[in-house]
């Protein structure tokens, strides 16, 4: 009897509210709490908008940089500082030499870019759409990714002389491998439970690859447009330093000789700020065509 009076007390003094004792694990209403948690707006550390906390790492680097050039740390002949950069750009700009020199560069990567994404973005179409383009196409774009791009320097002067056309060329050859790679994997990746939701809805073939397919890539071929970007101006950066008269390229090519850092950290900075507009450029085209896509954006 003792034993039976515990038991049937215990709950309530467990309890504090005469009721029953809870079971362990969430509750009914544990759901909607987590609903309602996961809906609150984000607070973040910095209460600042969300471009200047970006620009806050680097303008805290620039920082640092003129500090160890202003107290001697790093002489000018070694790292220019930030000063010394500046001024040389407002002297290069002002003869307008900047200007012609950033028109040459920014065309040679524009024309070899529209060549090697239309090239690579075909080729995975046709590869990830039609299984025998998967097996003539796939297999070669593979074994051509494999080549180094700045090997084929060489090669290339020999086919088409040292003119514009080689480093159009080189950009197109080493932009077209991301574009191809990430957009085959995506046409290839889209979920077969949607191609056959598409199927029971009535599409037919064309159907699927316009309304099912061709959307379900564009989050792979806007990931291999970013990396065709940033490897256009690395491989600028090298082409232009080799039989070229004008460029960003060339115009590093020259301060080297005088022992110009300023003007050589200048180009660098100059290929860093264009690398960074153009990540800005593929941001904005997700946001754009992504829009029915809601992502983790990351934590406060």
């Amino acid at each position: 009897m003792p034993d039976a009076l515990a038991q049937a007390v215990a709950p309530s003094s467990l309890t504090g509210d005469g009721g029953a004792a809870r079971p362990p694990g969430p509750g009914p209403g544990s759901a909607l709490v987590d609903a309602v948690a996961l809906n609150k707006p984000r607070r973040t550390l910095i209460p600042l908008p969300r471009p200047v906390r970006r620009l806050a790492g680097p303008l805290l680097l620039v920082l640092v940089w003129q500090l160890l050039g202003t107290f001697g740390v790093v002489g000018e002949r070694v790292l220019a500082p930030p000063s010394a950069v500046f001024s040389a750009g407002w002297e290069l700009t002002r003869t307008g030499e900047l200007t012609d020199h950033l028109l040459a560069s920014l065309t040679r990567v524009a024309s070899g870019l529209a060549l090697g994404v239309s090239a690579g973005l075909v080729i995975a179409v046709v590869a990830g759409l039609f299984r025998l383009g998967d097996e003539l196409l796939d297999s070669t774009m593979q074994v051509l990714r494999a080549l180094p791009v700045l090997g084929l320097l060489p090669l290339v002067i020999i086919w088409f002389g040292v003119g514009e056309t080689p480093k159009i060329a080189l950009v197109a050859f080493g932009t077209a491998f991301p574009v191809y790679v990430n957009t085959y994997s995506a046409i290839r990746g889209v979920d077969h439970r949607l191609v056959e939701s598409g199927r029971t809805a009535g599409l037919g073939r064309l159907g699927l690859v316009r309304h099912v397919i061709l959307p379900g890539a564009v989050p792979g071929f806007l990931v291999g447009l970013r990396f065709a970007l940033t490897g256009a101006w690395l491989i600028m950066i090298i082409a232009e330093q080799l039989n070229a008269t004008n460029g960003i390229g060339y115009l590093m090519n020259q301060a080297q000789s005088w022992y110009r850092t300023d003007i050589i950290v200048l180009g660098l900075l100059i290929y860093g700020l264009l690398g960074l507009g153009a990540d800005a450029l593929v941001r904005l085209l997700e946001r754009r065509l992504l829009s029915w896509r809601h992502g983790f954006e990351g934590g406060a």
